[in-house]
C-alpha cells in the first residue's frame, strides 16, 4: 500500500503519459486492465525513494571489502547498533546497498513543526539532514534543540517565513531543531549548516554527510550500470558529453584504471567545476574537463592549434557516452512533477542534435551508449528506432551487465531489439517497503533481486558503429 500520494502532473503532461502507457502495442501485447495497472504502480512508486542506497566504491583507492568495513561500522554508528547489512553485488562488483528501512508508520507527530521545500524534502528521504537553505517555515516559537516534526511543501505554496502553513505537506519524520526561528530567518540573510538534524525518519538511510568522501560515490544503480556496459579500457579515448556532476565520468575513468583519456563536457560553468572537483577528491588523472555544448563539439575543419578541448575533429573517441538531458521523470522520489508538456516534448530534439554530433565523433568500430532517467517513449525506445533508421552504420548491440527489464512497446521496434534495450522500471516490484523484521529474515539473493528492480526510472541502449559510411 502506498504511504504517499501517487506522483501529480500538470493536466497536459498527466493525458500525454496517460497515451505513452496506452499506446495499441502495449494493450495489444498486455491487455487493457494489465497495461493501466502497470502504470497505477509506477505512478505510486515514483513518489516513494528507492529501497536501496547504492553505493560506488572508488577502487582507484581501496578494495570493496576495505571500504564494506569501514560504511557497516558507519552505519551501526549511525544507527545505534540496529543491524543494517550492507550488501555487495554479484554483478556490479564495486558498489554497496544498504537497504532503506521503513516507511516507518508508528512515529508520533510533534506539535512544532518545520516546512521544507520539494527538493530537500526529497534528500530527506533518501538520508540527509535538513539544511537551512532548503527551510520554508516554522512554528512560531521554535527553539534550538525543539523536537519537531518535518514536513514537505510538495506544491511550492508555502511562503517563505510563514509561521504555520495549511497547504498540502507530507510528513518526513522528526528530528532536533540546531537553531531557532528567528536564527533561521534572520535578516542578516540566510545561514548555511544544518537547521534539523533527523533522528526519526520516515525513511531511514544512512547520512553520507563527510562519510568516507574519497571513497564513496551515492549512485543509482542503474546509474553505474552505464558505465560498466560502455565498459571502457586503458588507453582509450571516451567522450562523455553531458557529464555533470561527474558520477559516471569519475566511474569511467576508474574503470580506466585512470589510463588514458576521460573528455567530459557540460555546457553550465558551475557543473563542470563540480566535475573537476569530483576527480580531484578521488584522486583521478585521466579526466580533462571542458564548459561546452554538446551540440557544437564536432569540429568540420582542422585546427591548427594545438588544443585538446573541443570541437573535435569526426571520428576522435574509441568511445563515446551519451547521458542526455531529459524530461527526468524516472526520478524518485518525486510527489509533484513540475515540468509543463511543452518543456517534456522539447527533450526529443536536443538528445536528437547531440546523438548526431556523438555518431560522427565515433570511431568505426567505436561503442555508443545512450542513457536517461526517464520513463517516456518519446525519449527512449522511440529515439533508438529514430538512431537505427537514420545512421544505417549503427547496430544494436547486447547489454553486459543486463540487469534490467527489456525495452516498452510502442515505438514499432521487434521483439529481438527490444530485449537488447535494458529499461528500468521501478513498477516490476510490489511496493511494500522494508522493515528490520522482514530484512533479519531476507536472503541475501532476494534482496538483490529487489535492489534490481525498486531503483530509479532508468533507460539504456548500446550501439557499435560499423565501416559504413
Amino acid at each position: 500500500m502506498s504511504f504517499f500520494p501517487k506522483i501529480s502532473f500538470q493536466r497536459e503532461v498527466e493525458e500525454y503519459l496517460t497515451k505513452v502507457f496506452r499506446n495499441n502495442e502495449l494493450i495489444t501485447a498486455l491487455g487493457t486492465q494489465e497495461a493501466e495497472s502497470k502504470y497505477q504502480s509506477l505512478l505510486s512508486h515514483l513518489s516513494h525513494p528507492p529501497g536501496f542506497t547504492t553505493v560506488r566504491v572508488n577502487t582507484h583507492l581501496a578494495s570493496v571489502k576495505h571500504v564494506k568495513k569501514l560504511l557497516f561500522e558507519e552505519i551501526q554508528k549511525q544507527f545505534k547498533g540496529l543491524c543494517v547489512p550492507v550488501l555487495e553485488h554479484p554483478k556490479l562488483q564495486d558498489i554497496l546497498l544498504i537497504p532503506v528501512i521503513g516507511p516507518r508508520r508508528d512515529l508520533k507527530k510533534h506539535a512544532s513543526e518545520v516546512i521544507v521545500g520539494a527538493h530537500c524534502g526529497y534528500a530527506v528521504l533518501r538520508g540527509a539532514h535538513v539544511y537551512v537553505p532548503g527551510i520554508i517555515s516554522t512554528s512560531r516559537f521554535m527553539k534550538a534543540g525543539d523536537l519537531v516534526s518535518v514536513y514537505s511543501d510538495i506544491e511550492g505554496k508555502c511562503k517563505r517565513g510563514a509561521k504555520e502553513f495549511e497547504g498540502v505537506k507530507v510528513f518526513l519524520g522528526n528530528g532536533i531543531s540546531e537553531l531557532s526561528r528567528s536564527e533561521i530567518f534572520s535578516s542578516s540573510g540566510p545561514l548555511n549548516g544544518m537547521g534539523i538534524r533527523m533522528i526519526e525518519p520516515v525513511y531511514l538511510s544512512p547520512s553520507f554527510d563527510n562519510v568516507l568522501p574519497s571513497h564513496l560515490f551515492l549512485q543509482n544503480l542503474p546509474s553505474v550500470v552505464v558505465s560498466h556496459i560502455l565498459n571502457p579500457q586503458p588507453g582509450e579515448r571516451i567522450l562523455d558529453m553531458c557529464a555533470a556532476p561527474g558520477g559516471k565520468t569519475t566511474h569511467l575513468a576508474t574503470l580506466m584504471h585512470d589510463q588514458g583519456e576521460v573528455i567530459a563536457m557540460d555546457k553550465i560553468a558551475n557543473k563542470v567545476k563540480k566535475i573537476k572537483q569530483n576527480a580531484e577528491l578521488l584522486q583521478l588523472n585521466c579526466i580533462k574537463a571542458f564548459c561546452y555544448d554538446g551540440t557544437k563539439a564536432l569540429s568540420v575543419e582542422k585546427r591548427e592549434d594545438e588544443q585538446e578541448g573541443p570541437p573535435f575533429l569526426p571520428e576522435s573517441f574509441d568511445r563515446i557516452l551519451l547521458d542526455a538531458p531529459c524530461s527526468g521523470m524516472g526520478q524518485r522520489p518525486n510527489m509533484a512533477y513540475s515540468l509543463t508538456l511543452k518543456e517534456v516534448t522539447s527533450y526529443q530534439p536536443l538528445q536528437r542534435k547531440l546523438f548526431t554530433v556523438a555518431v560522427k565523433l565515433l570511431k568505426p568500430g567505436g561503442v555508443l551508449v545512450y542513457s536517461t532517467c526517464t520513463i517516456t517513449l518519446s525519449e527512449n525506445e522511440e529515439q533508438v528506432a529514430w538512431a537505427l533508421k537514420t545512421f544505417p552504420c549503427l547496430h544494436l548491440q547486447p547489454q553486459e551487465p543486463h540487469i534490467g527489464g527489456e525495452g516498452m512497446r510502442g515505438a514499432g521496434l521487434s521483439l529481438d531489439q527490444l530485449k537488447l534495450l535494458q529499461r528500468f522500471d521501478p513498477s516490476a516490484v510490489t511496493l511494500q517497503g522494508i522493515n528490520i523484521n522482514s530484512l533479519q529474515d531476507s536472503r541475501e539473493d532476494d534482496l538483490i533481486s529487489l535492489a534490481n528492480k525498486d531503483c530509479i526510472g532508468f533507460f539504456i541502449a548500446k550501439f557499435i558503429k560499423s565501416n559504413c559510411k
